[in-house]
């Protein structure tokens, strides 16, 4: 992607050092030394996004409007059984295919159902799926893509999706009696030694790579700590970019034929490690288990919370800008009102942008907000 030319006020050794790096590394390397003022490509920079499927996971993710995931990028989902990981990672695929990119799912636990994936979205003739059963065969496998992506067509979108971290073996563990164990620490050596390659590899690529990963509950944990930890060690949280945690925070049900049933559950995503944005931001959305992710939803609920949007009883008020016009709506109609007025979609997301997006800015300490609290003791 072309840059705009960007007035410099480097001085002479500045960019005397980065030419002589870039002379010295030139037979192993097409480039090591950048400015990032803008005026050149840098392996810092996220040209592409795949949405979510989740406005508001979007924005939490990416701190900047049409965001989601990025791309040359590892992201981890964890979470706890029937959290929605799956659906997460199943989402990501379907908007992958969307933006025209190739998505590529290695299932270790061979439970993916191609109908629901064919109700959100994807198209499963064209997703290549893997079902693998080593760290040994999935990185392998990962490593291939790269090189084929590389060769072939290095301007093509590809997503890889690994269901899950937790459920991958290793191939001594696999060939092993059952009654021995001890071999949880292989499994992280390996991932380790993998991570730190492919982490290099994907930086490179318009690659995404995404891992799910179940969490489990750390024996003998302090009440106050963290409760949690996920399977593989430490690499992969060391290496991802983005860390989502998520939670089932309740479930929604709805009368069928006179019977009231579990139709689907409201879902809290952590934010727990982001290099895109702030980290420690919290998103809820609902998911219903026969259509995925409820976007609208989600975002109704963070446009009431920043006023973008206001609501009296079940009646929801947006003005428009432009003209004053009260707009009144019930919530279960955003989604129609929005597809019959594309102008006011895109006004109530810039609003919702204006409102969320954190802008960062130098301040001096003793210029911060008054309502900031300092804890001097740590984090």
């Amino acid at each position: 992607m072309a840059k705009k030319k960007v007035e410099s006020n480097r001085d002479d050794l500045t960019g005397l050092l980065a030419a002589s790096l870039n002379k010295k590394f030139s037979k192993t390397h097409h480039k090591v030394a950048y400015f990032l003022d803008g005026s050149e490509d840098s392996p810092t920079d996220v040209n592409d996004w795949v949405s979510t499927g989740s406005t508001v996971l979007d924005l939490a993710i990416s701190n900047r409007p049409n965001g989601g995931f990025p791309v040359s990028k590892i992201v981890e989902i964890t979470g706890l059984e029937q959290s929605g990981k799956s659906l997460l990672a199943s989402h990501i695929i379907a908007n992958t295919q969307k933006k025209g990119g190739v998505a590529i799912y290695i299932d270790t636990e061979s439970s993916l159902n191609a109908q629901f994936l064919q109700a959100i979205g994807v198209d499963v003739e064209k997703m290549v799926y893997l079902p693998l059963e080593t760290v040994e065969d999935i990185f392998d496998a990962i490593e291939n893509i790269i090189s084929q992506v590389r060769e072939n067509n290095p301007d093509k979108l590809v997503t890889i999706v690994v269901d899950s971290v937790a459920a991958a073996t290793t191939k001594i563990e696999s060939a092993a009696d059952f009654e021995k164990d001890g071999y949880a620490t292989q499994k992280a050596i390996i991932l380790s030694k993998a991570m730190r390659k492919i982490t290099n590899l994907i930086g490179k690529e318009k690659i995404l790579l995404v891992f799910t990963n179940q969490l489990r509950q750390k024996i003998g944990a302090m009440p106050f700590a963290d409760q949690y930890t996920t399977s593989g060690g430490k690499a992969l949280q060391f290496h991802a970019s983005v860390r989502l945690r998520l939670k089932q925070v309740g479930k929604l049900k709805e009368k069928i034929n006179g019977v009231e049933e579990i139709v689907g559950s409201e879902v809290e995503v952590a934010v727990v490690k982001n290099r895109m944005g702030p980290p420690n931001r919290k998103v809820r959305y609902n998911i219903f288990y026969r259509q995925g992710i409820d976007d609208y939803g989600g975002w109704l609920k963070m446009m009431k919370n920043y006023k973008v949007v206001k609501q009296s009883g079940p009646i929801c008020k947006y003005v428009d800008e432009s003209t004053g016009e009260i707009i009144t709506f019930y919530g279960k109609d955003l989604q129609q009102l929005c597809e019959d007025r594309p102008e006011i979609k895109e006004q109530m997301y810039k609003n919702t942008c204006d409102q969320y997006v954190m802008k960062y800015q130098h301040e001096d300490k003793q210029d911060m907000d008054p309502d900031v609290v300092i804890d001097e003791n740590g984090i």
